[in-house]
């Protein structure tokens, strides 16, 4: 759907939160009409879980939004495939190079199975692809060159082979940590000394470019040596080549706030004369029965296993859309705390409004509204405009819902042309928005699948009421309660539980 089929309502002002300014501030691109948006993508090493969810649908959100608004984005996500070392450090082995080790494959080989993965969890999702979706390995030569830059300006040293960010000259002339309020003399007098850093000048110091060990497989010549990438430099040299020495938006989740972000603060300030960065976005964690999600912990559970259902904290399976459901219901800076409860209160909310969007196309039409939809089409495009508040947005949606049921059971009344705004407007922030979808293509969860049935069963027994057959009505009542389904009536319609 357009603005056009969404009658007088107009989109509003667009309000973002902006993490280097820790204020909401009005979002004016740099170029009229356009918008450059960098999001960090996942390191490809493992199965895609839940926090690759969380940050995936959140741009999603953002990107299908600037595009409702009639922007023309540029959405670039990266593929880390190489740099990621252990713990985020400087020091220990890549993540994919020790996948590769210890599963006897190629490093390429391990990266390509899991971005197959990460786009097979992504697509059941309903994620949009990126406009462009670079990888760290094949952007060496913008790394280095960037380095080199660095370098010149007098803001990096070589040290044994490799290259390593000044933090406390970055400080002195320009300020360290205003992304993410570190304060380095405090981050200095709380470091302690370890293996491998002896060839840093001071411990806050980053790699730019590391010199690879003999056992290291992953390596590409430069001017310093056989090496490869700092984690940082990668996305700082992708964005910039892809969206400009100067861009809009740069996304990700608060767990890459600091070092990565910060870092990238550092490089694109002396690289690009200039922090390239307008506006900075940031989604917060998932947490699981209260707890940060880990493999440590025993409460780390994949994409595949909710939608399978096969993971021993799972009670049952959770279609794709109950989970991008789930996501979308807590606001992207909120902490979401995942529990079999919540995730099966999304389900039967989602439920909800598929139901309210088959019901939508037999409403009956009056000579008159009780309802004004132009202004629920107006508080919609509030609640985006309220830094992607899609909290308040489904609220409104059930809103509509309530409406919906109150024209069908005769309750209030809507003229011909209030239904297709309404009908315009539902689709437009459930579908093209939210992103949601209503019937799955492709293969089908039993727990999907059984939704969808008792969908079809509850309008077949509300069209008995509707035609006075009590009886056939209270039949079908009684066979699901025979087999443990029960339904309950309701102001708002039917609903049925387990």
């Amino acid at each position: 759907m357009n603005l056009q089929d969404m009658g007088s309502a107009q989109p509003g002002k667009l309000f973002v939160f902006n993490t280097m300014s820790r204020e909401k501030e009005l979002f004016v691109p740099l170029h009229e009409g356009k918008v450059g948006m960098y999001v960090c993508g996942p390191t490809v090493y493992g199965e895609p879980h839940l926090g690759h969810a969380r940050p995936a649908v959140t741009f999603d959100l953002v990107f299908r939004y600037l595009k409702h608004l009639g922007y023309q984005v540029r959405y670039v996500r990266n593929i880390t495939d190489v740099g990621h070392l252990e713990n985020d450090a400087d020091t220990g082995e890549d993540k994919i190079a020790k996948k590769a080790r210890l599963e006897e494959l190629e490093p390429m080989e391990v990266a390509q199975h899991y971005l197959d993965s990460y786009h097979f969890a992504m697509d059941a999702l309903n994620v949009s692809r990126p406009s462009i979706e670079p990888r760290a390995s094949g952007h060496i030569m913008e790394q280095i060159a960037m380095v080199e830059r660095i370098l010149e300006k007098g803001y990096a040293y070589v040290s044994n082979g490799s290259v390593y960010f000044d933090v406390l000259k970055f400080d002195r002339d320009f300020g360290y940590g205003k992304l993410s309020g570190r304060v380095l003399d405090d981050m200095l007098a709380n470091t302690r000394a370890l293996d491998g850093q002896d060839e840093k000048r001071h411990p806050a110091d980053f790699a730019l470019w590391k010199k690879a060990a003999p056992e290291h497989i992953m390596r590409w010549i430069s001017p310093w040596g056989q090496g490869f990438p700092g984690w940082h430099i990668e996305c700082t040299a992708m964005s910039t080549k892809y969206l400009g020495e100067h861009f809009d938006i740069h996304g990700g989740g608060i767990d890459l706030l600091f070092p990565h972000h910060e870092s990238e603060v550092c490089q694109s300030s002396v690289a690009n004369g200039q922090a390239s960065v307008k506006y900075w976005l940031h989604n917060n964690m998932i947490t699981i029965n209260g707890q940060k999600m880990g493999k440590s912990l025993g409460n780390f559970i994949t994409l595949n296993e909710f939608f399978k259902g096969t993971h021993p904290l799972l009670t049952q399976a959770y279609a794709p859309m109950t989970i991008r459901f789930f996501v979308l219901q807590a606001h992207y800076r909120g902490t979401l705390d995942f529990s079999n409860e919540a995730l099966q209160a999304a389900e039967k909310g989602l439920q909800k409004l598929q139901t309210s969007l088959l019901t939508l196309d037999h409403l009956p039409a009056s000579t008159s509204s009780t309802e004004d939809i132009p202004a629920w089409i107006s508080r919609c495009y509030d609640a985006m405009n309220e830094d992607f508040n899609t909290p308040k947005l489904i609220a409104e949606l059930f809103e509509a819902t309530r409406v919906i049921n109150s024209v069908k059971n005769g309750k209030i009344t809507l003229t011909a042309e209030d239904i297709l705004l309404l009908k315009n407007g539902f689709h437009t922030f459930f579908f093209d928005i939210l992103g949601l979808k209503n019937d799955t293509a492709g293969e089908t969860t039993p727990n999907d699948l059984t939704s969808r049935l008792m969908d079809i069963i509850l309008q077949l027994r509300q069209k008995a009421k509707d035609s006075k057959n009590w009886a056939l009505a209270d039949d079908i009542r009684d066979y699901l309660n025979s087999i443990g389904i029960t339904v309950k009536d309701t102001k708002e319609g039917a609903t049925w539980t387990r």
